[in-house]
């Protein structure tokens, strides 16, 4: 599955709000547990999905 790309929007405690970056309509942001992102994530950073694991796009 993927590759995906997301923009993280918004983080609201332990859940970060990710918009999808690599279609023209991406709908409502995903919400997502902190700790399935990797260390390092804040808002405004660019997230990779591929193979079930995110990744920081640099």
């Amino acid at each position: 599955m993927g590759p995906y790309e997301y923009l993280v929007e918004t983080i609201v405690g332990d859940y970060a709000y990710l918009k999808r970056t690599d279609i023209y309509d991406p709908g409502e942001p995903m919400m997502i547990a902190m700790a399935l992102l990797p260390e390092g994530t804040d808002v405004g950073t660019r997230l990779l999905w591929e193979n079930l694991a995110y990744s920081i796009i640099g």
